[in-house]
């Protein structure tokens, strides 16, 4: 079933778009059968399932940290993350490049930007945007881009407004930051992110089925 699923998702979208499987609360087995099935981008919103999963599913696995990171809880993820998709502050950033020292490698990262009219969404604003990358001063960082989450609505047109607005913000600076990941879309909404622009969208139920 997961087979058919994920085939008929990647059957849809452009080849150069990255499907991340969002294997949150999900079972070693669901997740196994994703695997065998060819997909190796698995996405957690959970410090410690990440560390539990990673340490008995396949190395070869990419893991996206995709949830709200505390600075505190980096030190546990950062031998393996593959994309940090939540940095939303200079001080997190700042944990990331410390512990990317300590395990002599360079972490990918993404900018979460709040394009969401939610007051319970996390991210940088535009202008914090603008002045993190003024002071962007990291060896074992690369920021690969901006991630962002619309408002949970049923309104299209202000979906598509948010995307949009992150679009644009990617399109005017992906050239002179060496941006390459717009990360953008989930299970609702993810046709209306492809065609805002996005090349990796987030991907749970309709891979896994509904939230536990």
């Amino acid at each position: 079933m997961i087979k058919e699923k994920l085939s008929a998702i990647l059957s849809s979208i452009p080849s150069e778009v990255t499907l991340v499987a969002v294997s949150k609360t999900k079972p070693i087995d669901r997740i196994e059968e994703a695997y065998e099935s060819g997909q190796l981008d698995f996405g957690e919103n959970k410090v410690q399932e990440m560390v539990d999963k990673a340490a008995v599913l396949p190395k070869n696995i990419r893991w996206h940290m995709i949830g709200h990171l505390q600075r505190n809880k980096v030190k546990y993820i950062a031998p393996f993350v593959s994309l940090i998709h939540s940095v939303d502050s200079p001080r997190l950033l700042n944990e990331i490049e410390k512990q990317g020292k300590k395990n002599d490698r360079v972490i990918d990262c993404l900018l979460q930007v709040r394009i969401a009219q939610e007051e319970t969404k996390f991210g940088l604003t535009f202008k914090d945007c603008d002045a993190l990358l003024k002071q962007f001063d990291c060896s074992n960082i690369r920021i690969r881009g901006l991630m962002g989450m619309a408002s949970f609505t049923a309104n299209q047109d202000q979906i598509e407004e948010e995307f949009r607005s992150l679009q644009q913000y990617y399109d005017q600076h992906h050239s002179e930051q060496q941006w390459d990941i717009l990360s953008l879309g989930m299970s609702g909404d993810y046709p209306l992110a492809l065609a805002c622009g996005s090349n990796m969208i987030r991907v749970g139920s309709s891979i896994f089925g509904a939230r536990n």
